[in-house]
């Protein structure tokens, strides 16, 4: 039974969204509608919760919202480093695949860390594999794991640690 109410809600959720994007209820658009997100749906078969594993507590919320400041802060601070790279003459960069590892254990915190790496312009998470990431760093730092892992994954872990575990 709750398979099918995750699927529902999945559903619904999908298709409101649907809606409030094409902001039009002509009967074609609610078609179209309803056939995406059911098949959408249809693909996730044990729904999608991607709260679920959310700690839903005081210490829960206030690093979430830690997390969103760091992270737009990460994202202007990157976008202002890689600029500099871009229009530096000697184009500064020294590219290459780093293994970082995070302490979360929910599949949720580190989806979430593999996202935040990924959009931070300078670095794109190749593959996530247990408790270790591979991340193309466009300016290597550092090959050596711990040294890697506390620049790249520990500003984000720590917010996420609280907020998934």
């Amino acid at each position: 039974m709750r398979k099918f109410g995750n699927q529902t809600a999945l559903f619904v959720t999908l298709f409101l969204f649907w809606v409030l994007i094409n902001g039009s209820l002509s009967l074609g658009t609610l078609l179209v509608g309803v056939v995406v997100s059911s098949a959408i749906a249809a693909m996730l078969p044990g729904g999608w919760d991607p709260l679920r594993e959310f700690h839903a507590t005081p210490a829960g919320f206030s690093a979430a919202y830690h997390f969103l400041i760091y992270f737009i802060k990460e994202l202007i601070r990157s976008n202002i480093r890689m600029a500099g790279v871009v229009l530096s003459p000697r184009l500064p960069i020294n590219p290459g695949i780093v293994k970082v590892h995070t302490k979360l254990k929910s599949k949720m915190g580190r989806l979430l860390l593999a996202n935040s790496i990924t959009l931070t312009p300078g670095t794109l998470t190749v593959m996530l594999e247990e408790e270790w990431l591979y991340v193309h760093w466009v300016t290597v730092e550092s090959t050596d794991i711990e040294a890697a892992t506390a620049h790249i994954v520990a500003g984000f872990e720590k917010y996420l640690e609280v907020m998934y575990g």
